[in-house]
């Protein structure tokens, strides 16, 4: 699921999540079941098992789970007999923070699982990278850097890289290049760093070097403002 911790410029999520969609996303099959289906479209019960490792029992019952929150529907016109089609009901999703434990959880379990299903990703991606073709093990590319940014900078910074991203999809999307193609995990956070004070050494705010004080009402603190997740590895490449 690609996300971030707010809206993105001007885009907005297809749905943001009620109590209970989140709640119901927060499970680690239901979570990769949707992503599945936003990366490769409709499939069955059984597909989805082979897929993803487990037994059409399993894929079955938590479809239906997400069913009941609108997070993914029935394709009626495919298949045959009882087979049974299921695709994702939207491309991308949004939340609001909160300041109910219990949706706090859900959002905390949330960030943590596309963390995780980013870096298996990668995992996989380091593994198999010789076997590419080189175009494309020079293409990819791995990074982080430090900087130091206000608040607002820091916002703008991500509306910013958000918006090239998108800007790439929608034109591939259009593309009618014959030109092989594959598709792309592009993962982001932007964050500022803890920094934990040595034992003993005076307690130093934001800017010092120390543990940052940071101030919930300006820095996203549950009950400030929305995330956003949207179709891909953990929903991987941004939008889909």
């Amino acid at each position: 699921m690609a996300a971030s911790t707010r809206p993105t410029g001007d885009r907005q999520p297809e749905v943001w999540l009620d109590s209970r969609q989140l709640r119901v996303l927060a499970h680690p099959l239901r979570s990769r079941l949707l992503s599945a289906l936003r990366l490769d479209g409709p499939a069955t019960a059984t597909g989805l098992a082979r897929v993803l490792d487990t037994n059409t029992g399993a894929t079955s019952y938590h479809l239906r789970q997400l069913a009941e929150v609108g997070l993914v529907v029935e394709e009626p016109d495919r298949g045959a007999g009882r087979q049974r089609f299921w695709r994702a009901a939207h491309a991308n999703h949004g939340w609001w923070l909160t300041d109910h434990p219990d949706d706090q959880a859900a959002l905390d379990w949330l960030a943590e699982y596309q963390v995780t299903a980013f870096a298996e990703e990668a995992a996989k991606w380091r593994a198999a990278q010789h076997q590419l073709p080189r175009e494309w093990q020079d293409a990819a590319t791995q990074n982080d850097y430090g900087l130091r940014l206000t608040a607002e900078r820091l916002r703008a910074l991500n509306d910013e890289l958000a918006e090239v991203i998108v800007r790439y999809r929608d034109e591939a999307a259009r593309s009618t290049d014959d030109q092989p193609t594959e598709e792309v995990a592009v993962f982001f956070a932007s964050f500022p760093r803890v920094t934990l004070a040595k034992p003993g050494a005076p307690n130093r705010g934001p800017g010092e070097g120390g543990a940052p004080d940071l101030d919930p009402e300006e820095n996203g603190a549950p009950g400030r403002g929305p995330g956003k997740a949207e179709g891909a590895t953990a929903d991987g490449q941004v939008g889909d």
